[in-house]
């Protein structure tokens, strides 16, 4: 399966007339004129200077030159799937002749970006735009299988006609990667102009990130209290401690201040920005709207599975809960372990009870007895960088039975079943503790087995429940029902959790007009940017009263501004078009679907919104060139051709709609709307039989499948076929 890589970057394109002076001029172009450099606080704080040293942030992102490239440039050439890069030194520049079919270019290597497991290569396509090479080097020792050249997606072509492509907005270092790699960057994307004027302080991640600008702090000639001054993160008297008797440790003292974890969260989680920019001294939700545990980034039980990042998995942890943070397990400044091996695990909890045969069943020091590979298994991402899930899970394969999630034991004894893995547990300690009623149905839920109303608000109401998955049940309200009464839905919108409100008011639109204003109208004046801007989102059909007017435009403002934040990509564009919709400005939206196509040729729903709105005006011959373009550039998209099918289902051209519908289903089989529509075309164009003969083999795949049976027993009754009809009832 494909997935972004975050982390890409690109490298400027130099004249080979210009000196070797005047390129390392124009390396500095990326940093603002009067930067709020680290060095003001190295003076002071030189032992925090040299631990920082150590770290990945202080390696994010550097010129590209003797001292940073790990990579060999030695006249290298590497290929995939008919994409070629010649790598060499010349003029004292590493630079990268890269080609695909007949379209060769050749860039000087701008930025090194990261460092370890693996370096990535920056080039500037167009003045002020980083792109990503598509090739990176795998810097880990050649006894681990690196020190090689390979292919970000090596296992599958990636052509030009790709969203994934290099070359293509989602392997933008401005827009996908600078803000996290970088001190105080800025963006600055001109949408009329589709181009980028972005700018850093620092090129790498270091004082600024974490502890924000501390140019006041500096100037201060008083003795200065550290706890308060130096940093955001508040010190309170207190340690963890473990009675006799006890299996894990327990905080004593003072209440712990985790709030300055929104700045660990601010990168290391997916999220959509709301601001130009990260300050380290705004809250989380002020600056971003996080992605929750949904299908495809996380399995049903909340593993990671896609690459998240730690906030969606940290948050469902019992130590999130307990009021553990990142720096209990991480060195603030090099942020590298502060112990090695089950050590770390044993600073809370007892050895004499978790690192004993009896727990663990594995020898003593083997792979088996490490904590972490229990309860942190990897995922592998960008072909070599193995991350742990930071959710802490108990390896239960009595789940993956159930819900075909991984679990640690048969993810490393790979030869044995899941059967073979739940069978060893209950030998070892008894059988499983019985997993929440509401986890297991928000486990149904991310499956795609069906449950009810009733039993989908019963895991928002169940505050055993972690906090992220009470939001992600709210926030799939909208896919379960078309309306909520207010009483459901209102406890949720005054809820002391922000990402409970948040999500809340994102799916308010599914209450009564007159209701939505009353209650949504509160969130406009909220602590935080995310959730006044979800309130904005959701009102924005809806009659204000003239005394809210004002605070309605303020938060609508910020929503606009985070709009436009995202538009260097096809779904920001795409965002502003839907809200112009709303606001019943077609011509608005036209324009914005149009940019989206523009920006990002091959990201298909802006080909299918500007269908829509076609549709909606009657103009069924730019509905048709729209989307007949739209394939031509995304031939392998489901939606696409699913669009285009019902755009012939309504002209009534049910053969031309029947190729497009049953090639939709081919390209995305797990998509029962599809089939059904499909299904119910061959009986509209008088294939009654085949239809149903095609349902039979279908069906089967989807584990919803209430309208499909439904549309069995339909045709199996319009033909008068009992024998069908019986077998559709016993599904």
């Amino acid at each position: 399966m494909k997935f972004f890589y975050l982390c890409g970057i690109a490298f400027s394109c130099f004249l080979a007339a210009l000196s070797v002076q005047a390129v390392e001029l124009a390396e500095h172009e990326f940093q603002k004129d009067n930067p709020i450099t680290n060095q003001q606080c190295i003076s002071c704080h030189q032992s925090s200077q040299h631990e920082w040293q150590q770290s990945d942030h202080a390696k994010a992102m550097a010129i590209a030159d003797k001292s940073s490239v790990l990579a060999n440039f030695d006249n290298k050439q590497v290929e995939h799937y008919g994409q070629k890069a010649f790598f060499f030194i010349k003029d004292n520049r590493y630079q990268v002749t890269i080609s695909y079919e007949d379209k060769t270019d050749t860039y000087p290597i701008k930025y090194t970006f990261g460092h370890f497991p693996l370096q990535q290569y920056l080039v500037e396509t167009e003045p002020g735009k980083l792109q990503v090479l598509p090739f990176a080097w795998d810097s880990r020792n050649k006894a681990e299988g690196g020190q090689r050249w390979y292919h970000n997606y090596s296992h599958e072509e990636i052509s030009p006609e790709d969203r994934l492509h290099w070359r293509q907005p989602l392997q933008n270092w401005n827009g996908m990667c600078a803000d996290c790699h970088s001190d105080g960057l800025v963006r600055d994307y001109n949408p009329e102009k589709n181009s980028f004027t972005s700018q850093f302080d620092n090129i790498n991640v270091g004082c600024l990130s974490c502890h924000g600008d501390m140019s006041d702090h500096v100037r201060k000639t008083r003795q200065r209290n550290v706890a308060e001054d130096v940093t955001s993160i508040k010190h309170p008297t207190g340690q963890w401690l473990r009675n006799i008797g006890d299996k894990t440790a327990h905080w004593q003292g003072e209440q712990r201040d985790n709030a300055f974890m929104d700045g660990c969260f601010a990168c290391h989680s997916l999220r959509a920005p709301l601001t130009d920019g990260i300050d380290a001294t705004k809250p989380f939700f002020d600056q971003f709207t996080p992605q929750l545990l949904a299908s495809p980034n996380y399995h049903a039980d909340g593993q990671i599975k896609e690459e998240v990042y730690v906030y969606g998995s940290f948050l469902q942890s019992k130590m999130f809960a307990a009021g553990v943070n990142c720096l209990d397990c991480h060195n603030k400044h090099t942020m590298k372990l502060k112990v090695e091996g089950n050590g770390l695990c044993l600073q809370c909890h007892g050895g004499e009870v978790y690192s004993v045969k009896e727990h663990h069943q594995h020898k003593d020091n083997s792979a088996g007895a490490q904590c972490v590979n229990c309860h942190m298994p990897e995922n592998r991402y960008m072909g070599v960088d193995d991350r742990r899930d930071h959710s802490f899970k108990i390896p239960r394969p009595d789940l993956s039975l159930g819900f075909n999630t991984p679990n640690a034991c048969t993810s490393c004894h790979d030869d044995k079943s899941n059967q073979w893995a739940n069978e060893k547990l209950e030998k070892w300690h008894g059988k499983a503790k019985i997993v929440l009623a509401s986890k297991q149905l928000l486990m149904m839920l991310n499956s795609g087995h069906g449950i009810s109303l009733d039993q989908h608000l019963s895991i928002i109401a169940d505050e055993k429940l972690d906090v992220i998955s009470r939001a992600t049940a709210i926030q799939l309200l909208s896919y379960a029902t078309p309306t909520l009464s207010a009483d459901v839905l209102v406890p949720y919108l005054t809820h002391a959790e922000a990402l409970i409100r948040l999500n809340a008011a994102s799916v308010a639109t599914l209450m009564r007009p007159v209701e939505k204003v009353k209650y949504l109208t509160p969130l406009l004046s909220d602590d935080y940017k995310a959730v006044r801007v979800a309130a904005a989102r959701s009102l924005v059909s809806s009659k204000i009263s003239a005394a809210n007017q004002k605070v309605f435009a303020q938060a609508f403002k910020e929503l606009i501004h985070a709009n436009n934040v995202n538009s260097w990509r096809g779904e920001g564009v795409a965002n502003q078009g839907v809200l112009a919709i709303e606001m019943n400005n077609l011509t608005d939206a036209e324009k914005s679907f149009k940019n989206s196509i523009k920006i990002e040729p091959y990201f298909a729903t802006g080909y299918i919104n500007l269908a829509d709105i076609y549709r909606a005006q009657q103009r069924p011959f730019q509905v048709n060139s729209v989307l007949s373009k739209g394939i031509k550039n995304n031939p392998n998209s489901a939606a696409l051709h699913y669009s285009y099918g019902l755009h012939f289902v309504r002209q009534k051209k049910l053969q031309k709609a029947l190729v497009l519908l049953d090639k939709s289903i081919t390209l995305m089989p797990s998509n029962a709307q599809y089939a059904y529509t499909y299904v119910l075309g061959l009986d509209g164009a008088g294939q009654s039989r085949q239809a149903l003969t095609k349902l039979k083999t279908l069906i089967i795949n989807y584990q919803d499948n209430a309208q499909l049976k439904e549309l069995g027993l339909y045709l199996s009754q319009k033909l008068n076929l009992r024998t069908e009809y019986n077998w559709f009832m016993k599904l």
